[in-house]
């Protein structure tokens, strides 16, 4: 049986209360719980001492036993300092998917070709009334 540490919600409609509990990874989030670990609530500010609760001991027991945490309560482990977690690095989360980036090309090569167009038209107009001009001056004559 794999055994996670995890969060399973109670309170009121948005008024969110978690359980931190040891269940079986394959019951529902609010379903059926080995053991209540702590308590955790959103609701309190940051600093708060009342914002996340562990029994430190049947924590400890728990990893100890082979029970996996979920990030989430792996952050609350690493602040009270029972389990160390590494920082992550994802230097791709913050470019735009694949589509976007071929609509940004897409725009951006409308853009270049619209440039040069603008550009050829003004040289061909900066050459027509200099080659018209004589033309002129020859008809008047």
């Amino acid at each position: 049986m794999a055994l996670k540490l995890r969060l399973s919600r109670h309170g009121a409609k948005k008024r969110p209360f978690y359980r931190i509990v040891v269940a079986d990874s394959r019951a529902p989030r609010d379903g059926r719980h080995i053991e209540i670990l702590g308590t955790f609530n959103p609701l309190l500010p940051k600093d708060s001492e009342e914002r996340v609760k562990l029994k430190e001991d049947r924590v400890k027991h728990w990893i100890g036993v082979g029970a996996q945490p979920t990030d989430r309560v792996h952050r609350f482990l690493d602040a009270a300092g029972i389990l160390k977690r590494d920082a992550r690095n994802n230097p791709q989360k913050a470019l735009p998917g694949k589509k976007r980036q071929e609509r940004e090309e897409a725009q951006r090569q409308a853009e270049e070709d619209a440039k040069e167009a603008a550009e050829a038209e003004a040289a061909a107009a900066a050459e027509a009334p200099a080659e018209e001009a004589p033309a002129e001056e020859a008809a008047a004559e």
